[in-house]
């Protein structure tokens, strides 16, 4: 476990935790409706910066949504006594599209990782940041991240920021796909009927000796394999990320839950905390409050949730008013009371990406759970525009480019027509993935719950680029089936869908290719306990001529 050395929440509500938390436990919401904001043709309900705040916000030098996770990170570390230009510090920034504005206002596509090395050059970090864009689940998943960082004793601290901004691009993706509501939303009332989107930056800083604090002492992710943009009517990544983490004896005063008040977000949840056995334990769901902050979610409804336990009570589910779900779940639109000194926080996310963080308020002087796991890599495939290497063997091909990825799919696929409805990116993650896992065949590897842990400098540069196309040109047409891949873990979740693999999915973005960056995320991702085997790799495409594909399947060796 690690501990938790001090945080910030930056919202529209207040510029630190404790703003937040006494504006939200005095019922204060920051969303508002919009009449034909940036052009979308409906209302629109959200959460976002005033135009006196965000000139408060404004640092130069940096974009909007750099300003804004820098001031999140300063005023985190200002409560803090480390050098944070030490070696032993990581900065992980969880964003799902970052500076994506600028991708209309200038027509450049800005790399999240570069925006991640100049709030480190701002702060003082000198370590290379990891850009977590995973979803919805990018702050949590960001967490995770830590704590297996400094588990593995790579690191002593860890600076986490979950941040994103709303703009244009992400209002008319989610207006594409149907999903918004002009009034606010209602977690998991039988009225619900939409999100709304939000904007805000949270940071938790982190410590591998923490003292008697706030701990993270367990986390999961775990995919549905089911749908890039539906959640699984059964539930079934989600329960399997709680039961990951979950034991008998762990005693839990709430759950804070994803809640975006969508129609299956919220029946999703409500399914697996009653297969999990977690009906009787009070839930929070705080998207009443924010709207859906994106990238910041995770982290921030994690900060919001150390407050609860510590004072004992639990916000009130702003919207909520009758129970709309199938599942059990003790949710109220009034405050609840807790007992006890722990939680969990679960959350999910395009791609069927799960996840569930198990915090408990006791003593940080435990030795690490894990120990360092002997991995065996069994098979690669490098994919370039050129040409196609297996274990080191050349295949003969007679395409380039684009065209290469469909030749290959023609001649040793050809059984999955969805391959020709993804986007580049996800066809070339495809396509390297069908060579690995046809390879393990020979040797009868069990692939279900085998990880797919991927890592790029581009995120999904070219989809980003189709989408703005189709709310720029030609009148306002936002296209949904672009707009869901426009998130990189995509690729990661169409190879879990297609080999129904339900163990972790990751997408992580450096700003190069750092082979001893992405051993020490991929070591320390195995070493939690129900990860035996691993699809990894880097996967890029920066267009339809430049791209590359080296991943690799490699399997944890058991002691005997």
């Amino acid at each position: 476990m690690i501990g938790v050395l001090s945080t910030n929440i930056l919202s529209p509500l207040g510029f630190t935790t404790g703003e937040n938390y006494q504006a939200v436990r005095s019922g204060r919401s920051s969303l508002t409706r919009y009449e034909s904001l940036w052009g979308i043709p409906e209302p629109l309900c959200m959460s976002l910066f005033t135009e006196e705040q965000r000139a408060q916000l404004a640092e130069d030098g940096l974009t909007r949504f750099e300003s804004l996770a820098y001031h999140s990170i300063r005023e985190a570390l200002s409560r803090v006594d480390f050098d944070v230009s030490s070696s032993r510090v990581v900065f992980i920034l969880a964003t799902t599209k970052g500076n994506i504005e600028r991708l209309e206002e200038e027509g450049n596509h800005d790399n999240l990782a570069d925006a991640a090395y100049r709030i480190a050059l701002r702060i003082g970090i000198t370590t290379l940041p990891i850009v977590v864009c995973n979803a919805c689940i990018s702050g949590v998943s960001a967490q995770l991240l830590a704590l297996r960082l400094l588990e593995a004793n790579r690191y002593d601290y860890a600076v986490v920021c979950g941040a994103d901004c709303q703009n244009r691009f992400t209002a008319s993706g989610f207006y594409s796909l149907m999903a918004l509501s002009s009034r606010p939303c209602r977690p998991f009332d039988m009225e619900r009927c939409g999100l709304n989107l939000g904007e805000a930056a949270a940071t938790i800083v982190f410590s591998r000796a923490a003292g008697n604090l706030w701990c993270l002492c367990k986390g999961a992710v775990r995919n549905d394999a089911f749908h890039i943009s539906n959640p699984s009517k059964t539930a079934v990544g989600c329960f399997k990320a709680i039961t990951a983490i979950l034991r008998e004896d762990d005693e839990l005063s709430l759950i804070s839950v994803h809640g975006t008040a969508t129609l299956y977000n919220d029946q999703m949840e409500s399914v697996a905390l009653e297969r999990a056995g977690l009906t009787d334990i009070p839930a929070m769901a705080l998207k009443g409050y924010y709207g859906h902050t994106m990238g910041a979610a995770g982290v921030l409804e994690t900060i919001l949730s150390m407050c609860c336990v510590d004072a004992a009570e639990a916000l009130a589910s702003r919207g909520f008013e009758e129970l709309g779900v199938s599942g059990r779940i003790d949710i109220s639109g009034s405050p609840l009371p807790l007992r006890g000194h722990s939680f969990l926080k679960i959350i999910s996310g395009f791609g069927g990406c799960n996840a569930a963080l198990y915090y408990s308020k006791q003593e940080a002087n435990q030795q690490s759970r894990y120990c360092h796991p002997v991995v065996v890599t069994q098979h690669c495939v490098k994919i370039m525009p050129h040409g196609v290497t297996l274990d080191g063997r050349s295949i003969a091909v007679e395409s380039y480019g684009k065209a290469l990825l469909t030749e290959l799919y023609k001649r040793f696929v050809d059984d999955y027509p969805k391959f020709y409805k993804m986007d580049m990116l996800s066809r070339l993650a495809f396509v390297s993935s069908e060579f690995l896992l046809h390879a393990m065949s020979e040797n009868n590897a069990e692939t279900e719950d085998s990880a797919v842990v991927l890592f790029n400098r581009s995120s999904s540069v070219i989809s980003d680029r189709e989408f703005q196309k189709t709310i720029s040109e030609s009148g306002f047409f936002p296209s949904p089936s672009v707009f869901v891949y426009t998130l990189p873990n995509i690729a990661a979740g169409e190879i879990a869908i297609r080999n129904r693999c339900h163990g972790e999915t990751s997408f992580y973005i450096l700003q190069e290719k750092s082979e001893r960056m992405m051993d020490e995320i991929l070591c320390s991702t195995f070493m939690e306990e129900g990860i035996r085997s691993m699809i990894c790799g880097w996967i890029d495409c920066e267009d339809e001529e430049h791209f590359e594909a080296e991943l690799y399947f490699k399997v944890k060796h058991e002691p005997e």
